[in-house]
């Protein structure tokens, strides 16, 4: 095995999420993917072992911060510690926030919930779900770089998971098949998808989105 590929066994083992353990959210501020938390510690249970053997975590800071707008903000840091053959690593740091208190809310999870951003921030070195953030990775060296990225296999399988009808999809972009999509194209069919499978699971006909024509054509 070359040197680069075995640089790359873990992230490649990792990088792929199942579309069961993804999960689409708008918050009204920004809208993306939610990852499972159990589905990273199964990833990391696969790959190092048991936890508190194979790898651990431990919080290095609990903070509690006022924002400007009078906001109570909830941070929690750590250090993940993975091991590799008889080798462990170096800590492999975290920070994740949350909010405590706002005008109309205070949260008894927040620590949680900081815990949990952290331990996701911290796999994401690791290349653990980075199928998910890697397309929105934009910075300012490519935001400006055309995309002209075609579809690839791991978007048709996530289509597939996602039961989309690969010829009606490829047909309404005027392709003769599927393999003639572009890759922002398949993105925008997979967020879709998700959200109009998401909708259809709560069995409530009044809050399923649809994928219609009008919103394959906002991209």
């Amino acid at each position: 095995m070359s040197e680069l590929n075995n640089n790359l066994r873990v992230y490649e083992q990792v990088r792929s999420v199942p579309t069961d353990a993804q999960k689409p959210f708008n918050n009204g501020r920004f809208s993306g993917t939610d990852i499972n938390p159990m589905w990273r510690i199964k990833k990391l249970t696969e790959m190092f072992g048991v936890c508190g053997f194979g790898w651990y975590y431990e919080i290095t800071s609990q903070r509690l911060e006022t924002a400007v707008n009078g906001d109570v903000l909830c941070f929690v840091d750590i250090n993940l510690y993975v091991k590799v053959g008889d080798e462990w690593s170096k800590p492999i740091v975290g920070i994740g926030g949350n909010k405590m208190t706002t005008k109309s809310f205070v949260s008894d999870e927040c620590f949680k919930m900081s815990l949990i951003d952290a331990l996701s921030v911290a796999c994401k070195a690791l290349g653990v779900g980075a199928d998910v953030y890697f397309a929105k990775d934009k910075t300012k060296y490519t935001m400006n770089e055309p995309d002209n990225r075609m579809i690839d296999e791991q978007q048709i399988k996530m289509l597939l998971e996602l039961d989309t009808n690969l010829n009606k999809l490829a047909e309404y972009y005027k392709k003769d098949v599927i393999t003639e999509l572009t890759y922002k194209q398949a993105e925008k069919a997979i967020k879709l998808k998700q959200i109009e499978n998401a909708a259809s699971a709560w069995k409530s006909p009044e809050n399923v989105v649809p994928i219609s024509d009008r919103q394959l054509e906002q991209e």
